[in-house]
C-alpha cells in the first residue's frame, strides 16, 4: 500500500486556515471568567504589602459582618487542613521551602495572600477584603541575588540558614584550557527579570457535588492533566473523581503551567464547603503574584584563540528563584548551563550555578524557558569575541559550528544536538538581507552621523521533554497520548493529551489525521483539554505538541489506517498490498475499478468478529503514547538591522529577518503566526520589559503604566523562511518551532543595537536596552 499521502493533494505543508479562528474572532469563545453557577461563592485575597515582615495580628471582624461575607481564612487557619502547595524543589540536595496558600506568620514578597474572603459576589469580597487589619511588623528585605548571597544578608527562610537553594556545576573543566588560550574575554551578562503578560488573567471556578462525590475544576491552565495530579495530592483527593477542564484559554506562555496557591485554595474551599467557588486574577494581581521569569546573570570567561577559536567558555551563573519554588523553578538554570554553548564546537565548558531566594515573587517558565537565556549568553558572547579580535561576526561564527558530519553532537554540558543544518540557516538569512550590501550601507551612514547596527543569533535550543531522568531525583515524563477512532459513517474522533491555547494544534492535527488516512478536515473532530473526555496526557509546554503530541497522533492514524486496509482487502477479497488509499478510497492498484470508501469499510468494522478477518476486534480505532527517545534540536538564525536615532537614543528596528528551521513542515501559516509572535516578546524583552524592584524589594513595576510590552507601531515587518531538516527523534520530522522567536530575537536586536553604537566605544549593554540608557552610553562615548 502507498504510504505517501492518500489525499489527493497532500495536506501536510500546506497553508490549511486554522478552524479554531472563527469561533473566537466572532466573540464565542468562552473562557473561565464566563463560567456562572448557581450559589457560587466568590473568592478574594489581601495581599501583603510588605516584602518581608512578621504577622503579628489580623482583624477581620469587619469584614465579617458586611453583608454577603460567608467567611475568612487566615494562613494558620487554613494549615489545620491544608498542606503546603506543591513545588519543584523536591530534587536530592535542593534547599526546599515550604510555600502555604496563605502566609503563615510571615510574608516573604509583596503580594503574598494573607487573607481569604469569600463572599456572594466579587464586589462584596473586594469590599470586605479592604476591612480587614494585618499588623506587620517589618523586616529587612532583599531583591538583589548579589546582595541576598551576602553573609549579613536577610534571610528568608530560616532553616536553610543562608538563601541558597541550590549549588550545581555542569560541563567539564576548563581551567587548563583558558589558561592556554591566547586572549580571555570577560563580561557580565544580565538576563533581566520579566512577567509574562498573557491577556487573559489566571482564573479558577472550582465545584463539588457531593451527591456524585465529584469534584470539577475549570482552569486557565495549559496543563489540565498535570493539575489533576497536583490538585489530587494536595487535596488528597482521588483522581477519578476529580475532573480538570481548560475553557478557552487567553495565552499563558509558560505562567499557567503552575498550580498556584489561589487555584488550589478555592478548590479546597469548594470541597470543604461543598460549593462553587470562583477566583479571577486582577491585572495588578497577575503582576505581583503570577510568575515572573527569566533573572539569570552570567559573569562570563571566554578562552579564544586568535584565530577565533573558542577553547573554553565558563560560566558562573546566578539565578533568581523568587521566595519560593513554584512547579519547576530550579530547572531553569539547568537549561541554561545545558545549552550554555549553543551551536559551537568549544571542547570546554562548564556552568557553576547559584540559584538564590530572595524577597520577590517567584520565578518559573516563560515562552523559551532557560533555553532563551542560553542563547541569549552564548550570542552575546560570540560577538563580543568578534569585537575583540576584529573579526566579523558571521566568521567568527562559522569558524566555531558543529559539522553536519558531527551530528550526534555531545556538549561537555551533556546535551546531544542530535542534528542540524546551522549554516544552511545563517547562509539563507545573510542572503536575504543582501549582507554584504547592509555592510557597505552600514558605513557610508556612520559617515553621515547615523547610527545603523546589524545583529546576529544563530540559536539553539531544545523542544519536547523526552521521558528520561532528569537528575538529582528529578524525573522529566515527555510521554503523549493520542486516541484516533472511526465512526460507523467514516467521521474521525481524534482524543488528543496536549492543551491548545493559540497554537494552531487543533488545525495540525486535523491535517496529520487527514493526510494520513484520506480523509476531508471537516470530517475529523479533535477533543482536548477536558480530563474526563481525555483520560491522560501531559498538555502544552516546551514546544512539545507537535513533536510529541503530533507524533502520538501520527501513530494512532497509522495504526487505523492499518486497520482498515486489512479490512479493505478482505472485503475486496484481495491482498492488502494490492490497494492503495487515495482520496477516501482503497483502490486496487491493478485495476482501479475495484475499489471501495473509507466510510463502507468504517461502517463494516461495526459489524462484529463474523464479518471481519480472522483475529481482527470490531470498530476501528487506536491509541498510542508515544515516548521520545531525546530531545528535539530546534535552531535557526535571526538578523535585526536597527538603527539608533542620534537625538533621542529611540531604537527603530529597520529590519528583521528569521530562519528557523521546522523539521517537517506542517502549516506555514501557523509556523509563521507562531514566529511572529514570539519575535514580538523577545523584541519587548530586549527593549523595554523589566520588573523592577527597589531597595526594600518593593516591585515598582506592578502595571501597564510602568511595565512596557511591545505595540503594533514599535515592530519592524517581520521577514520569515522555513528550512526543513527532519528531526531523527520523531517519526513526523518535526522540531519546535513555537519557542524560537523569544530564544532568537533578545540577542539579534541586542547585537544589532551594540553594533551601532561601536563608534561611541560600546561594547556591551544589558537588557532593557531604553532610550535613556542609550543617550547615556552615546553621551559617555562622546566624553
Amino acid at each position: 500500500m502507498s504510504i505517501s499521502s492518500p489525499q489527493a493533494e497532500p495536506l501536510i505543508g500546506q497553508r490549511i486556515k486554522r478552524s479554531e479562528d472563527p469561533r473566537l474572532l466572532t466573540g464565542h469563545g468562552s473562557y473561565v471568567d464566563d463560567i456562572q453557577l448557581d450559589n457560587m461563592l466568590h473568592l478574594d485575597i489581601l495581599r501583603s504589602p510588605y516584602a518581608h515582615a512578621t504577622i503579628k495580628a489580623i482583624d477581620a471582624s469587619a469584614a465579617l459582618t458586611l453583608p454577603g461575607v460567608q467567611a475568612v481564612y487566615t494562613g494558620r487557619e487554613l494549615a489545620a487542613f491544608l498542606p503546603p502547595v506543591p513545588s519543584g524543589g523536591g530534587m536530592e540536595g535542593f534547599n526546599a521551602p515550604e510555600h502555604h496558600t496563605l502566609a503563615i506568620d510571615r510574608v516573604r514578597f509583596v503580594g503574598e495572600g494573607v487573607v481569604a474572603v469569600l463572599a456572594s459576589d466579587r464586589y462584596i469580597a473586594r469590599d470586605a477584603r479592604e476591612l480587614i487589619r494585618v499588623d506587620y511588623q517589618p523586616l529587612a528585605a532583599v531583591a538583589d541575588p548579589d546582595k541576598a548571597l551576602q553573609e549579613d544578608a536577610p534571610v528568608l527562610h530560616d532553616f536553610i540558614g543562608n538563601n541558597v537553594g541550590y549549588r550545581m556545576s555542569l560541563g567539564n573543566e576548563t581551567d587548563a584550557a583558558l589558561e592556554r588560550s591566547e586572549l580571555l574575554i570577560r563580561q557580565r551578562l544580565v538576563n533581566q527579570r520579566v512577567i509574562p503578560n498573557a491577556m487573559e488573567t489566571r482564573g479558577v471556578v472550582a465545584q463539588y457535588r457531593h451527591w456524585e462525590q465529584q469534584l470539577t475544576v475549570w482552569l486557565s491552565t495549559q496543563a489540565p492533566h498535570l493539575m489533576r495530579r497536583e490538585f489530587s495530592r494536595f487535596l488528597d483527593f482521588p483522581e477519578h473523581r476529580l475532573r480538570v477542564i481548560a475553557p478557552d484559554v487567553g495565552g499563558a506562555f509558560g505562567a499557567k503551567n503552575n498550580a498556584y496557591p489561589e487555584e488550589l485554595l478555592a478548590a479546597a474551599l469548594a470541597l470543604k464547603l461543598g460549593c462553587a467557588v470562583k477566583w479571577i486574577e486582577e491585572r495588578q494581581e497577575h503582576m505581583l503574584v503570577t510568575s515572573h521569569a527569566r533573572a539569570q546573570t552570567v559573569d562570563l570567561t571566554a578562552g579564544v584563540d586568535r584565530d577565533g577559536r573558542i577553547n573554553a567558555l565558563h560560566f558562573k551563573l546566578t539565578a533568581d528563584m523568587g521566595a519560593y519554588y513554584h512547579a519547576i523553578t530550579p530547572v531553569g538554570p539547568m537549561m541554561t548551563a545545558m545549552l550554555m554553548t549553543g551551536a559551537y564546537r568549544i571542547p570546554h565548558a562548564k556552568a557553576d550555578i547559584v540559584s538564590v531566594f530572595t524577597n520577590t515573587t517567584p520565578t518559573d517558565p516563560y515562552r523559551g524557558f532557560g533555553r532563551a537565556e542560553a542563547a541569549y549568553f552564548i550570542e552575546r558572547t560570540m560577538d563580543l569575541i568578534a569585537r575583540e579580535l576584529a573579526l566579523d561576526p558571521v566568521q567568527l561564527r562559522r569558524r566555531n559550528f558543529i559539522q553536519p558530519e558531527q551530528f550526534p553532537f555531545a556538549t561537555p554540558s551533556g546535551h546531544v544536538h542530535e542534528s542540524g543544518a546551522y549554516e544552511l540557516c545563517l547562509q539563507r538569512a545573510l542572503a536575504k538581507l543582501d549582507y554584504a550590501k547592509m555592510r557597505r550601507e552600514q558605513q557610508l551612514l556612520r559617515e553621515q552621523g547615523r547610527y545603523l547596527g546589524i545583529g546576529i543569533a544563530t540559536h539553539v535550543w531544545r523542544a519536547g521533554f523526552p521521558s528520561v531522568p532528569g537528575g538529582r531525583g528529578y524525573v522529566v515524563g515527555g510521554w503523549e497520548k493520542a486516541i484516533v477512532s472511526v465512526d460507523p459513517g467514516g467521521k474521525v474522533r481524534v482524543v488528543i493529551g496536549t492543551s491548545p491555547h493559540g497554537q494552531g494544534i487543533v488545525t495540525t492535527t486535523a491535517q496529520i489525521v487527514a493526510d494520513t488516512l484520506g480523509v476531508p478536515l471537516t470530517d475529523i473532530a479533535v477533543l482536548h483539554s477536558d480530563t474526563d473526555k481525555v483520560a491522560q496526557g501531559n498538555g502544552t509546554m516546551g514546544s512539545r505538541s507537535l513533536v510529541v503530541g503530533g507524533s502520538a497522533v501520527l501513530q494512532a492514524a497509522q495504526k487505523v489506517r492499518d486497520q482498515a486496509l486489512r479490512l479493505a482487502a478482505h472485503m475486496l477479497r484481495l491482498e492488502p498490498a494490492r490497494l492503495t488509499l487515495v482520496a477516501g478510497r482503497f483502490r486496487c492498484i491493478d485495476d482501479p475499478a475495484i475499489n471501495i470508501s473509507f466510510a463502507d469499510v468504517a461502517n463494516r468494522s461495526f459489524a462484529g468478529p463474523v464479518d471481519l478477518p480472522p483475529g481482527m476486534a470490531s470498530c476501528l480505532e487506536a491509541a498510542v503514547i508515544f515516548e521520545a527517545s531525546n530531545f528535539v534540536s530546534c535552531f535557526g538564525t535571526h538578523i535585526c538591522v536597527a538603527e539608533v536615532e542620534a537625538d533621542t537614543a529611540r531604537v527603530k528596528l529597520l529590519r528583521y529577518i528569521a530562519v528557523d528551521d521546522a523539521g517537517r513542515l506542517i502549516n506555514p501559516d501557523i509556523v509563521e503566526g507562531q514566529l511572529h509572535g514570539g519575535i514580538v516578546q523577545g523584541i519587548g524583552q530586549a527593549l523595554m520589559e523589566e520588573a523592577v524592584y527597589d531597595e526594600m524589594a518593593q516591585p515598582l513595576s506592578s502595571s501597564f503604566l510602568d511595565y512596557a510590552i511591545p505595540r503594533a507601531i514599535d515592530l519592524p515587518l517581520i521577514e520569515v523562511e522555513i528550512t526543513e531538516t527532519p528531526s531523527t527523534v520523531n517519526p513526523l520530522g518535526a522540531r519546535g518551532i513555537g519557542e524560537a522567536g523569544t530564544v532568537g530575537a533578545p540577542p539579534a536586536v541586542v547585537n544589532a543595537v551594540v553594533d551601532a553604537l561601536a563608534p561611541f566605544g560600546v561594547k556591551h549593554l544589558d537588557m532593557p536596552l531604553t532610550p535613556n540608557k542609550l543617550w547615556r552610553a552615546m553621551q559617555q562615548g562622546k566624553s
